[in-house]
């Protein structure tokens, strides 16, 4: 992918700032025309620069409070459908393929800590998964963050 230029980041500085501004607003934030930021946006879309518009909603308002990351060890051949069957459980939130101890990351959620072991023993009972260990996140200190990168 092509690193953005300082043009694109004036734009997403403004996108972060105000996710739901109009084109206008955004242009007179980052200084540009309306034009040249509609079509910045539709060229940082296509090339997945701006990804899902879904909002992130935090899930202990949903009455998910736990999070908690389980590494998983997977049969190599079965990775595949593994990752499928995890994309089926609806506490799962994200799946990384990873390097080191474990193969994937999952990033789960629970209702409290019987709900925890239910979705581990969900997890383990996964055809291809041979070992997993979960962690419970006890505070999030430092929340998903990009624009210090601009």
């Amino acid at each position: 992918m092509d690193p953005i230029d300082g043009i694109d980041a004036r734009l997403l500085r403004a996108l972060v700032a105000n996710p739901r501004g109009t084109a206008l607003a955004l242009a007179e934030a980052a200084g540009l025309s309306r034009n040249t930021v509609q079509t910045r946006l539709a060229r940082l879309e296509e090339r997945g620069v701006l990804r899902s518009e879904e909002r992130r909603i935090d899930p202990a308002a949903l009455g998910y409070p736990l999070t908690a990351y389980v590494t998983v060890t997977v049969v190599q051949r079965r990775l595949t459908p593994v990752a499928d069957a995890l994309a089926a459980v609806p506490e799962v939130l994200e799946v990384l393929g990873m390097t080191g101890e474990g193969d994937l990351l999952v990033q789960a959620v629970a209702r409290d800590a019987d709900d925890l072991y239910r979705i581990a023993g969900r997890l383990l009972a996964i055809d291809g998964v041979e070992r997993t260990t979960t962690s419970l996140v006890m505070r999030r200190l430092v929340d998903h963050r990009v624009t210090q990168l601009l």
